[in-house]
């Protein structure tokens, strides 16, 4: 049996008072930072727009195909899964060195 290794958890509101302590802002004016941040980036993704961030990587929207699918439980009936819109994420060149270091124990 395999053990599974529970990850911690970076929330909205921990990365907001982690911002606001190592910056010593109000946590609201970091709040209102990140949310106009994660609206635009949403936004431009809407339009079909690519994102660029150097070092820290690329975001865009791609088109899945159709393709079929099966139930794990009923695996002789195909499920038709069809074309979407999806977010593809690709790291920069620091953040790939950054996540390759081994990972600390908590």
């Amino acid at each position: 049996m395999t053990t599974m290794i529970k990850k911690k958890t970076m929330t909205k509101k921990k990365l907001i008072n982690t911002i606001s302590q190592e910056k010593k802002m109000h946590p609201n004016e970091v709040r209102t930072v990140i949310q106009s941040f994660l609206d635009k980036v949403t936004e431009c993704l809407a339009e079909g727009e690519r994102l660029e961030f150097r070092d820290f990587g690329v975001f865009e929207v791609v088109e899945r195909k159709k393709k079929i699918g099966r139930n794990p439980k009923n695996p002789e009936v195909p499920i038709e899964i069809p074309a979407r819109s999806a977010v593809k994420f690709t790291p920069g060149k620091k953040m790939k060195k950054d996540i390759e270091k081994p990972i600390k124990p908590f």
